[in-house]
């Protein structure tokens, strides 16, 4: 398994927008074989920002790579550039791969 993240440093009172963009847009995600989930997390709040999280589930580094080079990634970013939230900075790209799980209980039967 490989999780993907990207943290968003979302200026104070861009949250609600922030938060609409990401409900709203297409993903295209289930097209891509790999593809295991999909979370929009928020984080703690700070003087100047919210911090976020999206957070993708794969079967595989290689499947998440896959990814970044498709059609439906293109498409789900086609219009990143536009009427976008303010945020402070770039996004922050942290990927890890899993080396241990524990299935949740209904998963272990």
């Amino acid at each position: 398994m490989f999780i993907a993240m990207n943290r968003f440093q979302v200026a104070k009172g861009e949250e609600e927008a922030f938060e609409t963009l990401w409900k709203t847009r297409k993903s295209y995600l289930d097209e891509v074989p790999g593809f295991g989930g999909f979370h929009l997390l928020r984080g703690p709040e700070a003087e100047d920002h919210t911090l976020y999280a999206s957070h993708t589930i794969w079967a595989t580094k290689a499947d998440f790579e896959a990814w970044t080079q498709s059609e439906a990634f293109r498409k789900a970013h086609a219009q990143a550039g536009s009427a976008k939230p303010r945020y402070l900075g770039p996004p922050r790209f942290e990927g890890f791969e899993a080396i241990h799980s524990v299935p949740a209980p209904s998963e272990a039967a």
